[in-house]
């Protein structure tokens, strides 16, 4: 059912949005495209005049004391700007999330209010060279040795890794019991054995930062342990199914460029002495395109609000949310190309970055196919309780 944003949430959104046509401009994303570099005085001028790092954060921690759809409207409108750039602002509310979900009240006093401020970035260590979705594959693990904890392992494809100031980190601490043996760690970018490794060169979101963290011997305090011991996996599934919507309005923020681009485009362009709007074919792809855009806007702020209720059904609902999300911006953005013709292909045009920014969305924070997995197991679930 549609529900309408309340006026804080607009004024959310357009201040965000006024910051990206000023500062996140067509010029400056693929400038930094091609550097392939995140545009660090550009990211600390985002957290300075927008101060939105706290928008989930409760008050009494220094943040905003909002929720989901705040965030997801502030991401969404980044994600319109430039999905690489975006994501220089969305690590740290990803990253954080652990510890929203477990740490002990004294723990989000101490860690909290620096995030809040944009102050303190934090990258979300889960994935593995050898297990991205698998998450019980991985193998990093920690051993309490007196009163420290020494970590060992490696996390692949962390993104905002060069910019972090902190890592929640994912190790098994009893690896005989599963999963139920994985415990979550808060780790400072200073700590002895902490490696940061090379900038990944990727296809798309180059100005995002992603790279490999090592962790040999590193050696972290017993007060780096968020939460309890061994509860590291409930935090991972909390986050991820509370993030899911985040990715979801990447993908409408994606899709919304897609739009914007394409329709200006058609209006602008002509062909056989006319403009191609006039072109049905052209019309059907532009109508296509805005059902796609509009469809995964209402999916992704209903997961928003599951998420801000608490609703019991978030899992599968967020699953679905990033599942088409993702893939109708990738679909948007191709019919965005073919709708440029040759000129879309080029990069002197906006949207061929777009086509390689949104096949990620298809394959972090858990592919389509892992999302598709989930939703199955919920429904076949629903259809067994229903049998009952």
């Amino acid at each position: 059912m549609y529900q309408p944003f309340t006026e804080q949430q607009l004024e959310i959104r357009n201040l965000v949005w006024n910051f990206v046509k000023k500062e996140i401009t067509h010029e400056v994303a693929i400038h930094w495209d091609e550097e392939n570099k995140a545009p660090v005085e550009l990211l600390a001028k985002m957290r300075n005049e927008l101060g939105i790092n706290g928008l989930v954060i409760p008050e009494e921690y220094g943040g905003w004391g909002l929720g989901s759809v705040e965030q997801c409207l502030a991401i969404e409108e980044l994600s319109r700007g430039c999905l690489g750039i975006a994501l220089g602002f969305a690590y740290t509310g990803l990253g954080m999330l652990p510890l929203l979900k477990g740490a002990t009240h004294e723990q989000k006093l101490k860690w909290l209010p620096g995030i809040a401020d944009g102050s303190v970035g934090v990258s979300f260590c889960l994935s593995e060279p050898g297990a991205g979705s698998d998450v019980p594959g991985m193998t990093t693990r920690a051993e309490k040795k007196g009163d420290k904890w020494i970590i060992n392992g490696a996390k692949q494809w962390i993104t905002g890794g060069g910019l972090a100031d902190y890592f929640t980190v994912f190790a098994y601490t009893d690896r005989n019991r599963g999963t139920r043996g994985v415990s979550c760690f808060y780790v400072p970018k200073t700590a002895k054995g902490l490696i940061v490794g090379k900038k990944e060169d990727k296809l798309g979101i180059r100005s995002s930062d992603t790279r490999q963290i090592i962790f040999e011997d590193c050696e972290v305090g017993e007060d780096a342990l968020v939460g309890k011991e061994n509860m590291g996996f409930i935090y991972a599934l909390q986050t991820l199914n509370a993030s899911r919507p985040f990715v979801a309005v990447m993908g409408v923020g994606v899709s919304q460029a897609c739009m914007d681009y394409a329709s200006r485009y058609s209006r602008e362009r002509e062909q056989f002495g006319t403009k191609i709007s006039t072109f049905q074919a052209v019309q059907h792809m532009l109508a296509d395109m805005s059902i796609k855009l509009e469809t995964s806007r209402e999916i992704a702020y209903k997961a928003a609000r599951m998420a801000d209720a608490n609703d019991p059904n978030l899992p599968k609902y967020s699953a679905i949310a990033k599942a088409y999300c993702s893939e109708m911006a990738m679909q948007n953005s191709l019919d965005a190309v073919q709708i440029y013709g040759g000129y879309g292909y080029t990069k002197e045009y906006p949207v061929e970055k777009l086509m390689r920014d949104a096949k990620i969305l298809c394959i972090f924070e858990g592919t389509t196919q892992i999302q598709k997995n989930e939703i199955a197991a919920y429904v076949i679930k629903e259809a067994a309780s229903n049998k009952d």
